[in-house]
């Protein structure tokens, strides 16, 4: 569980968000990079097709090179697996050589797209891994890959959504089959079957195979951004994180208006990091965010929530995007902010963070109030995410996900007992009727109506006074427009971050500050 402890407020005035960086080249930044690469490096990844196209000859490996030394990447990821496509070993071979030569860290990477026979689900990219023909192929793409790299990471498209007959049959029979080896499955629901798949199919031909091919091969579970949907397409998070080496966090929030790629709030980005990097411990290795959907100003607040969210590496997926459409913008935008960007992130790693627990069990079902967490922290309410009952903390946020803990009645009477703020959604009240006694003055129920974006719609002055004793629990104080999000840290360090397209006036702890549009200010002690 994440350290929770009080918040005072002291020390040097905050410090403003900086455009130009201070950067006096792209010699400079690089230098600067590799200074700071043990607390946060960047990071990019070269595709397959990337390999194919863009690492094929030595002039393309030198512009790679330029690039990621312009952008201060000490470290890339070389794909050998994509769409069906397998690099050629000697392009793989030849770029790993020219890249580590040059400085950087090189591993490998796999995605496990158009692996097989195709799942029911989705668009044709997905497999079905109770076919025995597609888990062998499986085995063969990282054994091929573990024969020439010993770290490798596999992109967030490890999962299944498949509904076949065969599945459907397996299912019903309530075993999984790997490798000529069957094993039970603990419950008869599709979610139960896929997560099971999943994890027998991740430690005998993932794990496994690429392991007795390279024994010094580490595998990187990337977990994608639906982290209430994880369990349904197979992502067991809890076995999963146990059986691999290293987890990755996809934190691309992208741009919330955006038509085609938006509806993630930024918020969700460090959500989903310290919720991950809780049940992953050490093993939660970085972020990972890419250009879609995205303007100048929301890729950088992609990095900056990834950065507070504790991350030890920030991934920009993936060069060969990163070089068309809103791409180059945003990098230079990126490349403005690095070197406080860094600073920040050293700040980070230092302190642990303090807050509002925000309990959210693995493998729990949202119902109407998805992602809730995330419009919950976009309302100024330092959020500290946590797996288990946060039965320590000076405050807590329960949303209907809290549903899953099977003692959850006796723990939260309990708290609400002991005089602790607690806030808890409409749903969740609904589902605990009759059973814990609500109508206390420490509790607040939090309005959703199953419409958790309808959040970014309450008032400034509702707001504040939502915040009055939740904060109080902490010895802070926040005064704020909706949009504006806040975190602490223990030494009474803090970030204040604004999401409006205007500046916000707020009032923390007393002082009066100015946060620009799109803007942070941030204090450390």
């Amino acid at each position: 569980m994440l350290a929770i402890a009080l918040f005072c407020l002291h020390g040097a005035a905050p410090t403003p968000a900086r455009g130009a960086g201070g950067s006096g080249g792209p010699t400079d930044l690089w230098n600067l990079a590799r200074s700071k690469q043990q607390t946060h490096r960047f990071s990019t990844l070269f595709t397959a097709q990337d390999v194919r196209s863009r690492l094929n000859t030595d002039e393309g490996i030198d512009s790679a090179i330029d690039w990621c030394k312009r952008t201060a990447v000490t470290k890339v990821y070389v794909e050998t697996f994509r769409d069906g496509y397998q690099a050629e070993r000697p392009a793989l071979q030849h770029a790993k050589e020219r890249l580590a030569a040059a400085g950087l860290a090189v591993s490998g990477c796999v995605t496990t797209t158009k692996v097989g026979k195709s799942s029911t689900g989705w668009g044709g990219l997905i497999s079905c891994y109770t076919d025995q023909e597609a888990q062998e192929r499986l085995q063969r793409i990282f054994e091929f890959a573990a024969s020439i790299f010993d770290e490798i990471m596999i992109d967030d498209f490890w999962f299944t959504d498949c509904a076949c007959p065969e599945c459907e049959a397996a299912r019903r029979a309530k075993t999984v089959t790997v490798a000529q080896r069957t094993y039970p499955v603990a419950g008869d629901t599709r979610e139960d079957y896929r997560s099971e798949l999943m994890v027998r199919v991740s430690r005998d031909r993932v794990l496994g195979a690429a392991k007795r091919v390279n024994p010094k091969a580490r595998l990187i579970i990337k977990y994608p951004q639906w982290y209430d949907n994880f369990h349904e397409r197979g992502y067991e998070v809890v076995r999963e994180t146990a059986d691999f080496d290293l987890i990755w966090v996809g934190t691309e929030t992208r741009d919330y208006q955006d038509k085609r790629w938006g509806g993630t709030v930024q918020y969700e980005a460090y959500f989903i990091m310290r919720w991950l990097g809780g049940i992953g411990g050490a093993k939660c290795g970085g972020g990972w965010f890419d250009w879609l959907g995205t303007t100048e100003r929301t890729y950088v607040e992609q990095a900056r929530q990834t950065v507070l969210g504790g991350a030890r590496e920030s991934m920009l997926f993936c060069y060969g995007g990163l070089q068309r459409d809103t791409g180059p913008k945003d990098i230079e935008a990126l490349r403005s902010n690095l070197p406080e960007l860094l600073a920040v992130a050293q700040e980070v790693q230092r302190r642990p963070i303090i807050g509002i627990a925000a309990y959210k069990p693995p493998n729990s079902h949202p119902e109407g109030e998805a992602r809730v967490f995330d419009f919950v922290g976009m309302l100024g309410l330092p959020l500290a995410p946590c797996h288990e009952f946060p039965a320590d903390a000076p405050a807590a946020f329960f949303s209907v996900h809290a549903l899953k803990d099977a003692n959850l009645a006796a723990k939260l009477s309990a708290f609400i007992a002991a005089g602790k703020p607690v806030l808890i959604t409409d749903g969740l009240a609904k589902g605990l009727a009759g059973k814990v006694d609500l109508a206390k003055p420490n509790v607040q129920v939090l309005s959703v109506k199953g419409q958790p974006k309808s959040l970014l719609q309450l008032s400034e002055n509702d707001l504040n006074s939502l915040r009055a004793p939740l904060l109080g629990a902490l010895k802070a104080s926040l005064l704020a427009p909706n949009q504006v999000a806040l975190y602490l840290f223990r030494d009474g360090s803090w970030v204040i971050e604004n999401f409006n397209d205007d500046p916000a006036k707020v009032e923390l702890n007393g002082k009066r500050l100015t946060v620009e549009a799109r803007g942070w200010v941030h204090q450390w002690n």
